[in-house]
């Protein structure tokens, strides 16, 4: 590679990955977490996953209770079907009917309980940690009207993309070579780059999977979706959205009620027999009550069948007859590929527990990728030729980075047995906890001005709060390990394990801290 190259690779990596190095790790350690979204929620509220199937679920009772409290008639009622954990999300239209003036809206339905609770007082951890790795909080916080965080978070998922191929293009004449070498005792910025570069090769289809699809999900909307609606359907996005398959369906009312109730529950009977081994993920009623109503019926296979396999059946209430069907066994078209292949490569859905772990992992070296990355760029610019008052800059903002970076994992840890303590604070109590905590450390540790300490304390702390995390929830819910292993409660088991290797992990890169590396202040990382 000639110089030339070499330079403009260099510093398009260098610059690129130094300005979103912040928000990136924030991502990819929310993120890292979100793999487990269900089972966090699960464990929070101490209730096991039951059966990945609904199309048992009585529906039929479901539906008189909101008539009771809605009204029905005339409105368009869908649910959306978790498959890990125990209730529905359900949305409730404005009826079509004129004489009805009650409102819709959005709530949460427990199927073990019965109970329905809206979104803000259901919102748990698993959830907040979800929509943290595309920064949603930043709109509820600005409330600017336009969803910000989900751009920033895009754009930085683009611009990731070109950090990933330039440092590949900038080590691809020793990208094997390199790949075998890692010199513990070397000096620190040997450290950090044998590091940066053995865990970006391991790592690197998996960070440009989600460079890809982080940029699909948040980038596509104005970029795509807008200009072709402006463009070719004369500014109409639900025009675009129907082409695009996800436009919701749209029925003339003709404001005639049916003779006989609806019977959900046959309809569901009738699916769940068309179509073996499917999995009920959405259910929708068009037209409520009215002669005009229709019953659609969403499933998918599960992906050890068909990595992109999804269907729905739609009945006309007043018939009883399929009124359009598609097989979820027939070959995926482009609007299945964008609903559920790149989702599914995105959040990791098609292996069980064994891909989210792995996706983890990967997802932790993609922080560690990160931190070794700003911190060879501060040491190469710890020189001699390089400004005393540059030095000091770089210093300043290293210190900040890695306290606002590092300080993420004692207060996550901490978020958890905050949350197993206090399961129903909901988006209340959770927002406040977790962002001041997370001020009040990285403010700290930033103060204190030692990345060589941050790296330690935080590792050290994070360790002993994850090991007090199942510890807590054995004394506040009674379900210990050997409990929950014998009992079958094995979302709850999980997150438990999980703390307890991840705590043992941090307590070796803390003694490893400690007992390898010495503080050197003018090293800028000691």
């Amino acid at each position: 590679m000639n110089n030339r190259n070499y330079n403009i690779y260099f510093h398009t990596h260098t610059i690129s990955g130094i300005i979103i190095s912040a928000i990136l790790f924030v991502i990819f350690f929310a993120g890292s977490f979100a793999f487990f979204k269900s089972e966090i929620s699960n464990w929070q509220k101490n209730v096991s996953n039951p059966a990945a199937s609904r199309y048992n679920l009585d529906f039929n009772t479901i539906t008189d209770s909101l008539d009771q409290q809605y009204g029905l008639y005339g409105r368009n009622v869908s649910f959306y079907v978790y498959p890990h954990t125990p209730r529905l999300g359900v949305s409730v239209s404005e009826s079509k009917d004129t004489t009805n003036k009650a409102k819709g809206g959005f709530f949460y339905y427990d199927i073990q309980k019965h109970t329905r609770a809206d979104y803000k007082e259901s919102y748990d951890l698993g959830e907040f940690l979800y929509r943290l790795h595309f920064l949603a909080q930043v709109n509820s916080i600005a409330n600017l009207g336009f969803p910000l965080g989900y751009y920033i978070a895009g754009l930085v998922a683009f611009i990731f993309l070109f950090a990933l191929i330039t440092g590949l293009l900038l080590h691809w004449n020793k990208i094997v070579s390199n790949f075998y070498v890692f010199r513990p005792w070397e000096k620190l910025k040997t450290v950090w780059t044998d590091l940066h570069t053995a865990l970006g090769v391991i790592s690197f289809p998996f960070l440009l999977i989600f460079a890809v699809t982080g940029s699909f999900f948040l980038v596509s909307y104005p970029l795509f979706t807008q200009p072709t609606a402006k463009i070719q359907y004369a500014g109409n996005e639900d025009s675009l959205n129907t082409v695009l398959g996800y436009g919701q369906r749209k029925i003339d009312f003709l404001n005639q009620p049916l003779r006989d109730k609806a019977d959900v529950n046959y309809f569901l009977q009738q699916a769940a027999g068309k179509w073996d081994h499917t999995r009920l993920s959405g259910l929708q009623l068009v037209n409520y009550g009215d002669a005009s109503m229709e019953v659609i019926i969403e499933n998918i296979l599960p992906t050890q069948q068909k990595f992109v396999g999804s269907g729905e059946v739609i009945y006309s209430a007043a018939s009883k007859q399929v009124v359009e069907s598609k097989d979820p066994g027939r070959p995926a078209g482009y609007t299945d590929v964008v609903q559920n292949l790149v989702y599914n490569l995105h959040f990791g859905n098609y292996g069980g527990y064994a891909v989210k772990i792995l996706y983890f992992f990967l997802g932790i070296c993609g922080c560690v990728v990160i931190i070794s990355g700003v911190l060879i760029w501060l040491t190469a610019r710890n020189k001699k030729n390089i400004p005393e008052k540059k030095k000091r800059f770089n210093e300043w903002l290293t210190h900040i980075y890695l306290a606002v970076s590092l300080a993420m994992f004692p207060v996550t840890a901490a978020a958890f047995i905050a949350v197993k303590i206090y399961p129903g604070g909901g988006m209340a109590f959770i927002y406040p906890f977790y962002f001041w905590s997370w001020l009040v450390v990285a403010v700290l540790l930033s103060i204190r001005k030692n990345n060589y300490k941050t790296n330690r304390d935080c590792m050290l702390s994070g360790a002993l709060i994850g090991l007090a995390i199942p510890i807590v929830n054995g004394i506040v819910t009674g379900n210990w390990i050997w409990i929950t292993y014998s009992k079958g409660y094995s979302d709850i088991l999980l997150i438990d394990l999980f703390w307890i290797i991840l705590s043992a992990a941090s307590f070796t890169c803390w003694w490893l801290i400690v007992k390898k590396q010495k503080p050197v202040e003018s090293a800028g990382f000691a």
